[in-house]
């Protein structure tokens, strides 16, 4: 991990092509801004971490499928189904 520090309106660049600018320096935070190209994705660590356990909370386990799949055909092999 690098550690850098930088003051209100300096920047720093990341692969030639990422620049972030400390725009404000606060008691509540520090405000920055991101120029990068379109095709790389910035997003809060927090939201990727809740987008993650929200993928996972879509996935619906097997135990589950199989209950419901036992009352929609109780009297088919549920294995085929699922």
């Amino acid at each position: 991990m690098l550690i850098l520090r930088r003051k209100k309106d300096e920047s720093l660049l990341i692969g030639g092509d990422i620049r972030i600018t400390v725009v404000d320096c606060g008691s509540d935070g520090v405000r920055l801004a991101i120029d990068a190209p379109k095709h790389i994705s910035i997003l809060r660590e927090e939201l990727s971490e809740a987008e993650l356990a929200n993928q996972s909370a879509l996935a619906p386990d097997k135990d589950s499928v199989r209950f419901l799949q036992s009352l929609l055909y109780p009297s088919a092999d549920t294995d085929e189904h699922v």
